[in-house]
């Protein structure tokens, strides 16, 4: 796979967390009072680690870092209600006030449960693509968790083990089963990232 396509895969959800973290650490749940640049400007060496770790566990080239300016999460710009429906998979639904503060709440809390499910199954895929032993790429990927989940949601409702939990359970089926058509090589993969995150996530 294209180390730009593997790129994008963690670009797109990281860039989604951003946005809900910046949502959450207002308090209020009201859009009009999001500022995603002040939000990044005072978090900048918390964002920096996550970039490391990702650029560390994935073995990304500059490729990596020219893809997230090339979409453009990780400069200012405005946080809206469509972004939110997009990184909560519609659940929340179209409805006629996007905006109020119980729509707001309900598409950030769902869009950060499916984001940061999404960034780990892009983590996992683009380590085993990279050749990242399980042992070491599971603890590079339990320190992104932890710096993530603490950007996306400061009240320690997102958790490592929690973001490891929805994983396992919504990704992992449909490539380990018997007639996934996964090769044996990215099963064994998967399955071997799968135990070392339990010993460290899920003891």
């Amino acid at each position: 796979m294209e180390e730009h396509v593997l790129a994008r895969s963690v670009v797109v959800p990281l860039g989604g967390l951003l946005e809900i973290g910046a949502v959450t650490a207002t308090g209020t749940w009201s859009l009009a009072e999001v500022s995603l640049g002040t939000f990044l400007a005072e978090r900048r060496d918390e964002v920096h680690q996550v970039l490391a770790g990702i650029q560390g566990l994935c073995a990304f080239g500059p490729v990596f870092l020219g893809v997230a300016d090339e979409l453009g999460y990780l400069r200012d710009h405005e946080v809206t209600a469509p972004s939110l429906l997009l990184w909560s998979g519609g659940v929340e639904g179209v409805r006629p006030d996007p905006e109020s503060p119980g729509a707001v709440r309900r598409m950030c809390r769902a869009g950060a449960d499916l984001q940061l499910t999404e960034i780990l199954d892009a983590l996992v895929a683009a380590a085993l693509v990279a050749g990242t032993d399980a042992g070491p790429g599971a603890r590079l990927l339990t320190g992104i968790l932890t710096l993530t989940t603490a950007l996306t949601d400061g009240t320690g409702r997102c958790t490592p083990a929690i973001a490891f939990r929805t994983w396992r359970a919504r990704c992992l089926p449909p490539v380990l089963r018997p007639d996934s058509g996964a090769p044996e090589s990215g099963r064994a993969g998967f399955r071997a990232y799968e135990r070392a995150l339990d010993e460290l996530l899920d003891p």
